[in-house]
């Protein structure tokens, strides 16, 4: 799934090119320190996440952290070797399903991060439920008509996409699927939400843009686009052991999805790890909680 990292936020469908860099910057206190290797993506959830859990392990805990930005299947697999240490970013239990299942008696699975992602065709609250409440109502011939049967999609590879294309021949629709950039599909919904028109968007959360526009999903009866994830944090094997404190601390952990959104929503303008260190510093009791066995 071009945007600042928006347009990247869903391209966990599109594993490209792939480069393995490091991203390093421990405080000067720290630098004796083991290090802990942190995988990640650059999508725009993924990189809020990471950027929160390094603030608070380096600040709060005293403990290195080193980035380490790679393709998401190689994460799995650098896990699975004892290359990192951590990664925060995992989709189940359907989108990285596969994954999971080559490595899941390999690693430590520290449990939930944040629940009720999703992917889905999503649609300005504006429009009556009572007309279109589900995908199955986009066959009504006024629904069609006000929508121009078409259906506003996302970059034209992404997994999203194919799911898309399989969900309008699994409910049989007449409409044509738009692709376009993440920019150009958020463009389109808010000049549509401006002048009032209808429209569907191939979407998923979390994403910025819940923060800005007041939209819905709409059902779908026929599970085509998948059902909601959890994104869990996943450790090599003995990591629990090795870092104690640190494995406590990311148990513990949980992030609402509507919190996470609006520092995505924020991180445009600024940077996620900016917008982190806000969170952190107006968020004292959610911290505290996290790391109550922790320190």
């Amino acid at each position: 799934m071009t945007r600042d990292l928006s347009s990247l936020n869903r391209r966990r469908f599109i594993t490209g090119t792939t480069t393995l860099a490091l991203a390093s910057t421990p405080l000067a206190v720290l630098a004796q320190a083991k290090p802990i290797r942190i995988g990640w993506t650059a999508w725009s959830d993924a990189e809020v996440v990471t950027q929160l859990a390094k603030l608070i392990l380096e600040q709060r805990l005293a403990q290195k952290v080193e980035l380490v930005m790679t393709d998401v299947a190689l994460q799995y697999a650098a896990l699975q070797r004892g290359q990192i240490d951590l990664m925060l970013m995992a989709w189940l239990p359907g989108t990285h399903k596969a994954y999971w299942e080559k490595v899941k008696d390999d690693v430590e699975d520290l449990g939930v991060l944040y629940t009720d992602a999703r992917l889905g065709w999503a649609v300005p609250d504006e429009i009556p439920v009572s007309v279109l409440r589900s995908i199955e109502d986009l066959k009504k011939p006024e629904v069609q008509e006000k929508l121009n049967g078409r259906i506003q999609g996302i970059d034209a590879g992404a997994g999203l996409m194919k799911l898309s294309e399989a969900a309008i021949k699994t409910y049989g629709l007449d409409y044509k699927l738009q692709a376009a950039s993440d920019a150009a599909m958020v463009s389109t919904l808010d000049r549509a939400i401006q002048r009032k028109q209808w429209i569907v968007v191939t979407t998923w959360s979390p994403h910025w843009m819940f923060s800005q526009y007041k939209l819905r999903y709409l059902e779908d009866p026929k599970q085509t686009l998948g059902g909601t994830e959890e994104i869990h944090a996943l450790a090599r094997k003995g990591f629990g052991a090795a870092f104690p404190k640190a494995a406590a601390f990311v148990r513990n952990m949980k992030l609402p999805l509507a919190d996470l959104e609006a520092v995505m929503f924020k991180a445009r303008e600024s940077s996620a790890a900016k917008e982190a260190a806000a969170y952190v510093s107006t968020h004292g009791e959610v911290v505290e909680r996290w790391l109550a066995n922790a320190v």
